[in-house]
């Protein structure tokens, strides 16, 4: 009887040759030498040559591989050096003879010998983390590759291997006969023929042709792009090249990454669609493609444990052993029928999903006869934080049965109730289900004719085109097995004149037993396979379907273009709580950048103070009324000894441009000396004083004459660095200071944030502001303290920034987080400057002191002052701190921190030395915090600085949490 000659392979141990053994037959076959180092590989050996020149791939196989198929191999990498421009493949080295494949023989045994270029780049299986953009681009490359091979032809590639999809079945069958753990090889063995049933039937509409067999992140090799993301564009090795199904290219490489995916295997789609873009597949194949990357996972396993039991030592095939089990158990944690219709919507092949319907499961409802209860994020049932409640949708049902007789939750609906806070993964919000709260004892009816099963409390009607659970039926003992339509199953559970539940869910797929509720991303799939039970309910029970991406769009539309958004794809945020935003779909996220939300978002005792000022009365500051008084009053007593007149205002931008307005009439001059890389506000005057090119690109060729604009003293990137720089700064200002004395130009003021705010919280030089307020003085100017973004206690030592420099200003200019989210803003200063306005008119600010924006401001100082904020920002500020300088100390990504309080900056640098800023990595870093729960976004004139500035509630565990992210995103990748 012949062997299987597949079977024999897989028993065979790797070459036997050493790197000296190899670096003889270098020299000898290819008059090569230099160092040697071995690559892995499962059943070869492949040694790196580098010869200070060039490197090559010296490849070992054993003789029992025919020559025909390493022929093929090189004809192979020969056709695609022709077809393939886009990406980049070996080249065959011939021999000394001209030869490209060598016969040889080490210690008695036969080997045959290859030499191939070497391939610069990074394997992508060394990153824990790929991009999409990454995952996008490994399915184009292998579409393209597939594309390219469709008219390659050659004997070689009729070959028996045990990585071919299409023996995939008695492959695994025969590895698993010696494996040692019998649960593994239990679960291995059922996943195994579930997949091949559901391939059965599909396989002979399966194109083959020429294909790679293996383009998986091990067998690609990538280069940084400018954001520093590893991008495929190198494909090695061709061991496994054969004759297969075309769709098995796909499969292999999707396979490949589900140990990247983080256990979401949805993770595969950009890869599928970049595939399918580049080399169109059938419907048929799509639906294969599931089934095959399973069977992939199955065959990795059973072949890395199998390999391991003959060759304990192979720490290629130990080292790879880990990764081919998690894609194993991410492969396995989901129904191939849910991944099928995922992968055809993914490609626009999904088929509509038709409702399920059938008798009412209770007779007798009207229309009006049953209540909605909402859980959403928008649900006014659910204030403040009682979402957290545990129980809280049941006793919510209970109660609105009382009130109406039946109450039942909203299928497809997202709830608040399942949201978890700071979590580094979706939640599964999205409900499949429904729960009904109605009197106890009613009648409960099959929908459908079914076969009954009873399967762990729950009762199951497995009908014609879907499975209906239910549970909390009371069903007789003396229920059929099989039932036809109206059929009464039993009564809801409960004492007499009391309420009961039931759950009610439908599933399409037989034998499966789906989850209440699944994560956003999986849910259109998950709804095609349970679809809504309204259609045997008799009665509407479904949520509203969020439309984000429309509501973008109308906002793209109709909103002016130059109020942007944050991100590229930004997530729909309707609501807040503490330190924590809320999207659409139940998503939590930190907020470490909302500074205008300084108490916290969602704050019950401001929300009741608006409410109740709303009731009574809103107009503008010319009437008479106590809480403008109120607030000027505390504003003023906050401020230094002498700044006793306050203007209320709506914004930053316009308490900026009063402060300039007010220096113009006060000194009767013009000219304004403010700092490079400063950002103060939008309108023409506050505009005009900024010079952040990160904010407005042309801002230093467009300031207007009267703006003069000196040195940032930036003592971390500026043009004098460390603490010692207070003179050479001050020098930048002397020299401006001098040529208008020159020119006869009179000097209005100076404005300047006291902390360089917009540089991501950096302190000016000891000193600095001292020196430049006085010669501002000496000149009759004034100067203003823009204390919009560091001020009213987030640096957490000091309540004003300008308080860490020891001085004291003529204006104050604050607004953001004085009105927590309001608008509201003000300017504090002299009665003398602010009298000197009076010579233009008087001013007015339709909103600003309104009775609703003067109690918001008392209640936000009441606030502060209660919960002791400035306090918590200067612990938990300073805790923070230290753990993101820990950070600093293992990667040199991260050039300095910044800042004090809870307002810090992170600077991103590419070279310590030169400071080199990672703009491009900050933007790829900011969105990969924001898969992880994490809203942040990039600050400074390079925009390669974190701006940390998130409410003033912020707690040790919300820092630890941001911490811990940020950690993870520069330890994986983005």
């Amino acid at each position: 009887m012949v062997e299987d000659p597949l079977k024999l392979r897989t028993e065979l141990p790797r070459p036997d040759v050493g790197a000296e053994e190899a670096r003889s037959l270098l020299a000898e076959h290819y008059g090569l030498s230099g160092t040697i180092s071995e690559l892995g590989s499962q059943q070869d050996r492949n040694y790196r040559l580098d010869t200070g020149e060039r490197r090559y791939v010296l490849k070992i196989c054993r003789a029992e591989y025919e020559p025909l198929e390493l022929e093929a191999q090189n004809a192979a990498l020969r056709h695609l050096g022709k077809r393939l421009p886009t990406a980049r493949v070996a080249e065959v080295v011939p021999s000394l003879k001209g030869e490209a494949i060598e016969s040889v023989a080490v210690r008695g045994a036969d080997y045959r010998i290859r030499l191939l270029t070497y391939l610069e780049g990074e394997p992508l299986t060394r990153r824990k983390h790929l991009s999409r953009e990454a995952v996008a681009a490994l399915g184009g490359l292998a579409g393209q590759l597939a594309s390219a091979l469709e008219d390659f032809e050659h004997p070689g590639l009729e070959r028996e291997l045990q990585w071919d999809l299409r023996r995939a079945g008695p492959v695994v069958l025969h590895l698993l006969t010696d494996m040692a753990d019998q649960q593994r090889k239990k679960r291995i063995a059922e996943l195994m023929v579930g997949a091949m049933r559901r391939l059965q039937p599909l396989t002979p509409e399966l194109r083959t042709q020429a294909i790679h067999h293996d383009v998986t992140d091990d067998n690609v090799v990538s280069r940084l792009d400018v954001a520093g993301r590893a991008m495929p564009d190198g494909v090695i090795d061709f061991g496994d090249i054969l004759n297969g199904w075309l769709v098995a290219e796909l499969a292999v490489t999707c396979a490949s990454l589900l140990h990247h995916a983080d256990g979401d295997p949805w993770f595969i789609l950009p890869a599928v669609k970049a595939f399918h873009a580049a080399c169109p597949l059938t419907e048929v194949e799509l639906k294969a493609l599931w089934p095959l990357i399973v069977a992939r996972a199955a065959v990795l396993v059973a072949s890395s444990e199998h390999q391991l039991s003959r060759e304990p030592d192979n720490a290629y095939v130990e080292g790879n052993a880990a990764h081919e089990r998690e894609i194993f158990e991410v492969a396995s944690s989901v129904p191939s029928a849910l991944m099928e219709h995922a992968i055809l919507s993914a490609v626009g092949f999904a088929p509509d999903s038709a409702r399920v319907t059938g008798e009412s499961l209770i007779q007798g409802l009207g229309p009006t006869d049953v209540r909605q209860i909402d859980l959403s994020i928008l649900s006014p049932l659910l204030p403040e934080e009682r979402w957290q409640h545990q129980g809280l949708p049941i006793s919510l049902l209970q109660h609105a049965a009382h009130a109406i007789g039946i109450a039942t939750t909203r299928y497809g609906e997202y709830r608040m109730t399942e949201t978890q806070l700071r979590s580094p993964k979706p939640d599964a919000t999205f409900a499949l289900h429904v729960d009904i709260c109605l009197e106890a004892g009613r009648e409960i009816v099959a929908p459908f004719a079914a076969r009954i099963v009873r399967q762990d409390g729950l009762l199951v009607l497995e009908g014609a085109e879907a499975s209906l659970f239910l549970e909390g039926v009371g069903a007789g003992a003396d229920l059929e097995e099989t039932i036809v339509a109206g059929a009464v199953l039993g009564v809801v559970s409960g004492e007499q004149h009391s309420y009961g539940l039931i759950r009610v869910q439908l599933c399409r797929e037989h034998g499966l037993v789906p989850p209440l509720f699944v994560v956003p991303r999986q849910a259109a799939a998950w709804k095609h396979l349970c679809p809504s039970p309204a259609g045997v309910l008799g009665f509407e029970c479904d949520g509203p379907e969020p439309h984000s991406e429309t509501l973008l769009a109308r906002r793209q539309q109709h909103f002016a273009r130059p109020q942007k958004n944050y991100y590229l794809k930004p997530p729909q945020i309707e609501r807040g709580w503490k330190d924590h935003l809320f999207d659409i779909e139940g998503r939590s996220y930190l907020d470490m950048v909302n500074n205008v939300t300084i108490l916290g978002h969602g704050h019950p005792r401001l929300a009741a103070a608006v409410g109740r000022q709303w009731s009574l009365l809103n107009t503008n500051s010319r009437f008479h009324y106590a809480s403008v008084a109120e607030l000027s009053t505390r504003l003023a007593a906050l401020a230094p000894d002498g700044l006793d007149t306050v203007f209320l205002v709506n914004s930053g931008s316009e308490a900026n441009d009063l402060a300039l307005r007010l220096a113009w009439a006060y000194s009767g001059a013009r000219n304004i000396v403010s700092l490079l890389e400063a950002y103060h506000g939008w309108t023409v005057a506050s505009d005009a004083v900024s010079t952040s090119i990160a904010d407005n690109p042309q801002a230093l060729e467009t300031r207007p004459a009267w703006v003069h604009p000196v040195t940032a003293p930036n003592t971390y990137r500026g043009e004098f660095r460390g603490a010692d720089t207070t003179d050479s700064y001050v020098r930048s200002v002397v020299k401006k200071l001098t040529e208008l004395d020159a020119a006869d130009e009179k000097l209005a003021g100076f404005i300047c944030e006291p902390v360089y705010g917009n540089a991501g919280g950096i302190p000016l030089p000891k000193g600095y502001l001292d020196a430049v307020y006085a010669m501002v003085r000496a000149r009759g100017g004034v100067c203003i303290a823009d204390e919009v973004q560091v001020g009213y206690g987030r640096l957490g030592d000091y309540f004003w920034g300008f308080e860490e420099q020891g001085v004291v200003p003529d204006i104050i200019t604050v607004a953001k987080g004085m009105g927590n989210g309001h608008p509201l803003g003000a300017v504090i200063t002299r009665r003398e400057i602010a009298d000197a306005l009076e010579k233009e008119g008087y001013f007015f600010s339709s909103s600003g002191g309104s009775p609703v924006s003067s109690v918001v401001g008392q209640v936000v100082l009441d606030i502060l002052t209660e919960e002791r904020l400035p306090e918590n920002a200067q612990v938990v500020g300073g805790y923070l701190k230290a753990r993101l300088e820990a950070l600093g100390q293992h990667f040199p990504l991260i050039g300095a921190v910044h800042g004090m309080g809870l307002y810090l900056g992170v600077e991103f640098v590419r070279d310590r030395e030169t400071l080199s800023p990672a703009t491009e990595e900050t933007a790829a870093i900011c969105d990969r915090l924001l898969d992880l729960g994490v809203i942040m976004q990039p600050t400074g004139d390079h925009l390669n600085v974190l701006k940390i500035k998130p409410p003033l509630c912020l707690s040790c565990e919300s820092a630890d949490f941001f911490a811990d992210m940020l950690g993870r995103v520069l330890e994986e990748g983005w």
